[in-house]
């Protein structure tokens, strides 16, 4: 069973989305407005555009800004309309198009004055790519992965796996603590699974938590002389915890490249890695968790 969801991060930049450039506007504006003026002064005005303090020049640059903003708001408003950019309000009615709908990750409380926790942005994008997937009731992995991450909030990721003919394994991430799928998301899962209209008669699915795969991250940071070290060393701790949480999924594995790569933030020189010391090897039905990240300046380098 495979899945097939494109990655939306590596399609062409959108033809309807343009490149806004005030000179080239400017200049435009400029010459409309010299076609405008009489031939006889034509060389008199056009000197006097080129001076910024020029009352005609400074209402044309307004013109134009004012114009840029508009076309920045079209621009805005196409990408709303793909499910690459959209955002927000938005992406929920894009969703919608495909029956899905935000999940709620925690409930609020307004006796406390606590508001729910929603589905982040690109959960609710990654659930609305799979969900033509869904309407198979054939058994393929993308059908099972996208009616299991619709039926609890928790759930982060989902793989289908078959270790036998006739049996499909499902195995659940979380996004809370280290992954692992409590008994009462397995149980929803499980439950939504068991649909006429989800599994096929001839499939006997099991569905258990993710194996959790735990590393952690261990390295020492050299500097080039003058950036703020410790300004340098907490981006380099930011960017590594995020590609730790996103590489938080189901049979991704964790490459030593990724890790050097988030590692080398602006201003950083060099990266010791003492941990991991290999690239970590993840299976479809687990997933990593990082339970710890240590990022210790060791100087500037060659200093």
């Amino acid at each position: 069973m495979s899945q097939n969801v494109i990655d939306l991060s590596r399609l062409p930049a959108p033809n309807v989305v343009e490149e806004i450039d005030f000179e080239s506007l400017f200049a435009e504006r400029k010459a409309g407005f010299l076609a405008l003026v009489p031939d006889e002064i034509r060389a008199a005005v056009a000197a006097k555009l080129e001076l910024q303090s020029e009352p005609i020049t400074i209402l044309l640059q307004e013109s134009v800004y004012r114009e840029m903003y508009l076309r920045q708001r079209v621009n805005d408003a196409a990408r709303a309309l793909m499910l690459a950019f959209a955002m927000d309000g938005d992406l929920d009615q894009l969703a919608a198009l495909l029956g899905v709908e935000r999940l709620v990750v925690t409930p609020g409380d307004p006796d406390i004055g606590t508001d729910p926790v929603m589905e982040s942005n690109d959960d609710l994008r990654d659930r609305t790519q799979l969900a033509p997937q869904g309407y198979s009731v054939a058994g393929p992995e993308g059908a099972y992965r996208s009616h299991a991450r619709a039926a609890h909030g928790s759930v982060l990721d989902a793989s289908a796996t078959s270790p036998n003919p006739g049996e499909v394994l499902v195995s659940v991430l979380v996004r809370e603590g280290d992954g692992t799928a409590p008994q009462a998301v397995v149980d929803a899962v499980a439950a939504a699974l068991s649909a006429d209209d989800v599994r096929p008669l001839t499939d006997k699915v099991t569905v258990r938590s993710a194996e959790i795969v735990k590393y952690g991250i261990d390295a020492i940071i050299y500097t080039y002389a003058g950036p703020d070290s410790g300004v340098v060393i907490t981006e380099a701790q930011s960017r590594a915890q995020k590609f730790a949480d996103n590489s938080r999924r189901n049979g991704r594995e964790i490459p030593l490249s990724g890790i050097y790569a988030a590692l080398h933030a602006e201003g950083v020189e060099r990266v010791v890695l003492n941990s991991p010391t290999k690239d970590i090897a993840i299976k479809s039905t687990q997933a990593s968790f990082c339970s710890s990240l240590k990022v210790k300046h060791g100087g500037v380098y060659g200093g």
